[in-house]
């Protein structure tokens, strides 16, 4: 076997309609469709579906933070720290809270949804990771 790209990630989420307002209302990810018989939104990028959500109740349990899962979703919005810092300012504006962190390659905010999924929005900023891959281990403090 031979995967040759990521072809999507699906979140769970307690509400469809908040998630639906965080991802296409905050962070302007385009809806493509619904499947409302399992409270599933599918967001795209250019693919048929890049992102979904699934809706799993009001009450669902927050998995254990030292659990076996997804720590979190990356996605690029850019290539320019002038992005990063445009986002930023709009997630602050809507009341969220960001950690900028510098990979070398990327630079990023990380940051939680309603549901507390973690986040990272990213611009890349170098591409010497192509001759040189262990570039991309690194996360130090990032000014803003």
């Amino acid at each position: 076997m031979h995967i040759e790209a990521l072809g999507h990630v699906v979140l769970k989420v307690r509400d469809q309609a908040r998630a639906e307002a965080f991802y296409n209302g905050i962070l302007g990810m385009p809806i493509v469709a619904r499947l409302d018989a399992y409270g599933m939104t599918f967001f795209s990028f250019g693919n048929h579906h890049d992102f979904a959500i699934m809706a799993i109740g009001e009450d669902a349990a927050s998995p254990p933070e030292h659990a076996p899962g997804l720590l979190h979703a990356a996605f690029k919005i850019g290539d320019s720290l002038a992005q990063l810092r445009a986002a930023k300012a709009d997630l602050e504006a809507a009341g969220i809270a960001t950690v900028p962190r510098d990979h070398g390659v990327t630079q990023s905010l990380y940051f939680h949804d309603p549901d507390g999924n973690e986040i990272e929005v990213y611009v890349d900023t170098f591409d010497g990771w192509k001759q040189r891959p262990e570039l991309v281990a690194r996360s130090d403090p990032l000014e803003l």
